[in-house]
């Protein structure tokens, strides 16, 4: 099925993005998309008067981050399909058709994949890498490569994207996203687009600072899609706790030397380590009964409706 441009809505959060986002809405405008979207985070320069001449419709978020803008635009778009991408100069309108193309195959949310062909200038040896890490966390904590989970460049269903229970308020949004959409069991798939070296301001993303923060929401959320791996984690770390304690405990002991409040404290941790770690067993058992019942609920439903 193909998608009618007029059924997209292109969606670009922004903040102080002038230099660039005239260009982009644009480019857009002459690929035939009439619906263009920017939610400003409160610019200090003249990007919402750019992009309004550009023909954008222009909204202010009333909170911050870029969180915070999606979650917002998210209840005022109408469209039945979203293409959302940074307004940096990063990613290019040209990549448009190759995003939308899986929805109309029937996939709820696409990724655009800056990792595999990037310009050369457009990601530093740090970058590179700690996106590479963040995927592979991403990975065994919820049980899905989708390549990209960091990726500005997305297309969505508007079904799929109200789906989705989004909190994040900042740069963690595309972590929680790719989050939802393994938990809501969506159909997702990712496509390589192309990722341009940024020609306009400098990035507003901290590598080490929010690099920690993507990479503790990661895990935290886990705790709801992945128990096991969640409360594993903290349970092996205590039991390995009172492993050291116990092994300090032992060679003492053989020196003639008795420790009895560090016997009982490794007791302690090795067992609550281990029951810590037996939680995340019934949790992950409890989560996989939930997901089989929702799934047959939803058969039944479908069932129940009279075909067209």
């Amino acid at each position: 099925m193909n998608i009618e441009h007029d059924e997209v809505c292109i969606f670009i959060p922004t903040l102080n993005e002038a230099p660039t986002i005239g260009e982009l809405v644009e480019g857009f405008r002459q690929r035939g998309f009439e619906h263009i979207l920017v939610m400003d985070g409160n610019s200090t320069d003249k990007t919402p008067d750019i992009a309004r001449t550009a023909g954008a419709v222009v909204r202010t978020q009333t909170g911050k981050g870029k969180g915070n803008a999606i979650i917002e635009a998210v209840e005022i778009i109408d469209t039945p399909y979203v293409l959302m991408l940074d307004g940096d100069g990063t990613y290019s309108p040209d990549d448009a058709e190759r995003m939308l193309d899986p929805l109309g195959c029937g996939f709820d949310h696409v990724i655009g994949d800056r990792l595999l062909n990037p310009d050369g200038e457009a990601f530093t040896r740090l970058n590179h890498l700690g996106n590479q890490i963040l995927n592979f966390m991403f990975k065994i904590a919820h049980g899905k490569d989708l390549h990209d989970i960091l990726s500005g460049y997305r297309a969505f269903t508007l079904h799929s994207i109200r789906q989705m229970t989004l909190k994040e308020a900042g740069f963690e949004i595309e972590t929680e996203m790719a989050v939802e959409a393994v938990r809501n069991g969506q159909r997702v798939t990712v496509v390589p687009v192309r990722y341009l070296a940024r020609p306009g301001t400098a990035t507003k993303l901290n590598p080490f600072q929010d690099g920690l923060r993507i990479f503790s929401t990661i895990y935290r959320l886990a705790k709801m899609n992945n128990p096991i791996f969640y409360f594993g984690i903290i349970g092996l770390f205590i039991s390995l706790a009172g492993g050291v304690t116990g092994i300090y405990v032992i060679i003492e002991w053989f020196r003639n030397i008795e420790h009895l409040p560090l016997t009982i404290l490794t007791v302690l941790l090795i067992t609550i380590g281990f029951q810590i770690f037996m939680f995340g067993v019934i949790s992950d058992m409890l989560l996989g009964f939930h997901r089989e019942t929702t799934r047959q609920i939803e058969q039944l439903q479908n069932a129940s409706k009279p075909p067209r």
